[in-house]
């Protein structure tokens, strides 16, 4: 080839050099967050805790898929189980009491802590996200470029499968035709978020689908699914009633993880087809528990805070699952290091990359042996600008230690009180559901009452769970004179961990999140009992 502008040539050269070393260097990232996807429920973990789980039941062939070419946690847990604190350690790499205004439901983001996406933005990622990403919190989104890098122009319906597929059904489309209305927008959204990137570009994709947090269409997970409650039978936790009601609620709350799942099935076609599946990180994980159930969201019992985590990192060996412990405040500096980014001072995560590299599955990180995880204000605190509710609990292999701090004050929220327009509230940190519905109606029956009592009632200073003994978390043995020596090793375990980073609630006063700005001095009024005369139909 004759080359007549040699400076031009090299000018063109040394313009695509970089490119071409910036595709080669680092993944993409599509990161998936389910709102209230917990359990952990997907069928990939279905026989792996040893007992019969509803994970035995849901059909999740692409969280499976993912597991099967990577990595499925055993022990992975959210840093807080509600959903702004949740992401904000996500996104932060910090203990989520460690993210000031973030560290609350609707809290207020200081946007002097660095986030993983805006740092790889900054080193050339092109990033974008579709539906949940940070709320609610103040300024929207705030963690990932507040209203910039949105991409669901094709539409939010998925984000409420159950009850949008009914509606169209009843128009006269058959489910397979109404759910490809859902997954055309997932795609769509995805289509243009991909347009939008230059060639060959790394990018960070976030896709947060919210229709596993209520509410669904009752019945619709044997309706749409064929998720026949019955099968349910023996497999529920023990807190939770094994009753047809019940069965149903979770029934229709697994056909919503089914629905999450054919979500992902679109982003790993799409992921296939541009030829970019072999060369992306893909993570799928959840914010908090379930809402509406027991132990699930806004508790620090397992239901709460156990998190399903896969993870497939290209080119590394699959179908492993690793028992190494790990909160979501890892995935930031796993992130950063896949985007070649330094990890700025102050995270207090630790990247995952050397285990999703590694062959190797039970524990592969022999420092990984413990989880802490903890809480504040949720969503019925706020609106009845009550204090806070604050506790912190490190889980081990064989142990979960709980430290609440004002054991004088109610778990989930003001049981009863009235509104000004004659409505009813009760546990507002609960969400509404028919099993919260069942369990406060039969609460004075001697054969369920402790249902009740394990899901509302007040708690002691200090709770200790013997796992091996009582895996659903409902025997306190904390004033048991046997585990005396085990209770004060993990209490000074956690601690210590909580002091040594700094956190507000053993740190000086101890007093910082009963103040404002994190929470209003002036509380509604609150009812201790529930009046006998109360119905579902007052909620």
């Amino acid at each position: 080839m004759k080359v007549t502008h040699p400076q031009r040539f090299l000018a063109l050269i040394l313009l695509f050099i970089p490119v071409i070393a910036w595709s080669a260097a680092r993944l993409n990232i599509v990161v998936i967050v389910g709102d209230d996807w917990g359990g952990p429920y997907a069928s990939a973990y279905t026989g792996i805790y040893g007992r019969a789980l509803p994970s035995d039941i849901v059909k999740t062939p692409n969280i499976d898929r993912i597991a099967r070419n990577g990595v499925l946690f055993k022990n992975a847990y959210v840093n807080a189980p509600s959903c702004t604190p949740s992401r904000s350690s996500i996104f932060s790499g910090r203990y989520f009491f460690n993210t000031k205004g973030g560290a609350i439901l609707g809290g207020t983001w200081d946007s002097t802590i660095p986030t993983f996406p805006l740092l790889l933005r900054d080193a050339g990622y092109h990033i974008g996200r579709t539906y949940k990403t940070w709320s609610p919190g103040t300024p929207a989104n705030a963690p990932f470029g507040g209203v910039n890098y949105a991409y669901q122009q094709s539409g939010s319906s998925p984000n409420r499968f159950s009850t949008n597929v009914t509606g169209l059904m009843a128009q006269g489309l058959s489910f397979v035709q109404a759910k490809q209305k859902m997954l055309n927008q997932v795609g769509g959204n995805f289509d243009a978020f991909l347009a939008a990137r230059k060639p060959n570009q790394p990018f960070l994709y976030w896709f947060g689908p919210t229709n596993t947090h209520r509410s669904w269409v009752k019945g619709s997970g044997k309706a749409l699914w064929g998720i026949n409650p019955d099968t349910l039978k023996g497999k529920l936790r023990v807190f939770l009633p094994d009753n047809t009601e019940i069965r149903q609620d979770m029934a229709d709350y697994l056909g919503e993880i089914q629905a999450m799942d054919a979500y992902i099935g679109v982003l790993l076609k799409k992921l296939e087809a541009i030829g970019e599946l072999n060369n992306t990180l893909i993570v799928a994980t959840g914010d908090n528990g379930p809402g509406g159930f027991p132990h699930g969201k806004w508790n620090l019992y397992d239901f709460g805070v156990a998190t399903p985590l896969v993870m497939w990192l290209p080119n590394s060996k699959g179908g492993r699952i690793v028992d190494d412990f790990t909160t979501l405040m890892d995935l930031a500096p796993t992130f950063l290091e896949v985007g070649g980014v330094t990890r700025p001072a102050k995270m207090n995560g630790t990247s995952l990359l050397n285990i999703l590299k590694s062959p190797n599955s039970g524990q592969v990180d022999a420092k990984r042996t413990f989880a802490i995880t903890g809480e504040e204000r949720h969503v019925g605190m706020a609106r009845e600008r009550s204090l806070p509710y604050p506790a912190r609990a490190l889980r081990t292999k064989n142990y979960l230690y709980i430290r609440n701090f004002a054991p004088e004050r109610w778990p989930m929220g003001c049981p009863y009180r009235t509104l000004p327009t004659g409505n009813h509230v009760l546990f507002l940190d609960m969400d509404s559901s028919p099993t919260k519905d069942w369990i406060v109606i039969n609460r004075t029956n001697p054969n369920t009452k402790r249902y009740y009592s394990w899901a509302f009632e007040k708690r002691s200073a200090e709770e200790l769970y013997d796992l091996a003994k009582d895996p659903g978390q409902i025997k306190n043995v904390a004033n048991n004179s046997a585990y005396a020596i085990v209770k004060a090793q993990l209490a000074n375990q956690l601690l210590t961990e909580l002091q040594r980073v700094g956190d507000p609630r053993v740190t000086g006063t101890g007093q910082t999140f009963d103040l404002p700005p994190y929470t209003n001095l002036a509380p509604v009024a609150c009812q201790d009992t529930i009046p006998l005369s109360w119905l579902p139909s007052g909620l």
